[in-house]
């Protein structure tokens, strides 16, 4: 298919219009045609998708703020946000570090950002982390082998709640936490031969996909800060061997009966990191760029008939809760906004790419959708 960056925009704007849940409710929205309940989660991917294209500046000030109060009063007492839709079933129901209260709290901070607000609370979730020995104890004890990728998820919330708390809340102690986490991190389970964390084999095709996956959780906390990324340009010939013949970069770790048909974060994890990684050095630029340019392509073919984008062609996916599902090539919230991010990565490349043309909006804060 090819689509221009407005057609782009046009077709994906509209579809997260139709998914609006109350016309008289700022802020509310469903994740996918297939569900029936708002959820935080959605909301956040709205304001995230619609910021990529600079589509919020038209919210008047009344309307922002409604929005921001919606996320408001789902804040906690010790600075996370819930959201009681989803909250007693599936992966939430045990507020899971990996993909519990941290993560949803990670999606709304940038959000917020995205509508001109901070987060209200400070994190008082945070004080064991921000204890330099509990944060060294509680990194040795995370899993470097078959579970990495869990790990991926649990420091990276961590790492970003930390950075947020430090740069938004002033909060001393969680900078330092953050250079501890990072120190650390440059010096125990990565290889100087592959640039990647962990004991997983990177001569597998499958391995090696689960632990790029990991290592893009961590190296957005290395960039945010512009602390040396170790070993970067063995991580890049590893990020490069991650792209499969179809342009996409799966091999199976979420789609094992079609494993080229990749989802939504087998695509990001390793887009993310070549296109930070090609403003940072030389090294290969050329085939990163060759890389980039098919991944483009392959991104924009996961746009379905509603104009939504989809986790993997032909397959649901339920992201956790009945709630967050998305049927048989249906758009849903979160590839929507993971692929239209990744088209905006692409496009601030040096890679000519029609579909990535775009004057992409991005915004300073820990996690996503700084530049």
């Amino acid at each position: 298919m090819n689509y221009s960056a407005e057609q782009l925009r046009t077709s994906t704007l509209r579809f997260i219009r139709s998914l609006k849940a109350d016309d008289s409710c700022i802020g509310t929205y469903r994740y996918s045609a297939a569900v029936s309940k708002a959820t935080l989660y959605a909301s956040a991917y709205a304001v995230m998708t619609r910021s990529l294209y600079n589509d919020l500046i038209d919210l008047s000030l009344e309307e922002k703020t409604t929005w921001i109060d919606y996320f408001d009063r789902h804040q906690d007492d010790d600075g996370l946000y819930s959201d009681p839709v989803i909250w007693n079933q599936g992966w939430y129901k045990d507020d899971p570090l990996w993909c519990g209260r941290p993560h949803l709290t990670c999606h709304i901070l940038t959000a917020l950002m995205c509508l001109g607000s901070i987060a209200k609370k400070t994190f008082r979730f945070l004080e064991y982390y921000k204890n330099e020995d509990s944060m060294i104890d509680w990194l040795e004890k995370r899993d470097w082998g078959e579970r990495i990728s869990w790990t991926g998820n649990e420091i990276f919330n961590i790492g970003i709640l930390l950075q947020y708390a430090r740069d938004f809340h002033d909060d001393v102690d969680a900078g330092k936490a953050v250079n501890t986490m990072l120190e650390w991190l440059s010096q125990h389970h990565i290889c100087h031969d592959t640039g990647i964390w962990g004991s997983l084999d990177i001569l597998d095709p499958l391995q090696r996909s689960h632990a790029v996956q990991a290592a893009y959780h961590w190296w957005p906390l290395f960039f945010y800060d512009r602390f040396p990324v170790p070993y970067m340009e063995r991580a890049i010939d590893t990020l490069l061997l991650t792209q499969n013949k179809s342009g996409s970069f799966g091999w199976g770790v979420h789609n094992r009966q079609d494993p080229f048909k990749s989802s939504a974060c087998e695509d990001i994890d390793s887009i993310d990191p070549l296109v930070r990684m090609m403003h940072l050095t030389a090294y290969r630029r050329d085939d990163i760029s060759a890389a980039l340019k098919l991944a483009a392509r392959w991104v924009a073919k996961n746009q379905v008939e509603d104009g939504g984008f989809v986790f993997m062609l032909d397959q649901p996916f339920q992201y956790g809760h009945i709630e967050l599902l998305g049927e048989r090539n249906q758009g849903a919230m979160f590839p929507t906004w993971f692929r239209t991010l990744s088209l905006a990565l692409i496009g601030e490349s040096s890679t000519k790419t029609t579909t990535c043309k775009y004057p992409w909006y991005f915004t300073k804060c820990p996690g996503f959708h700084y530049l």
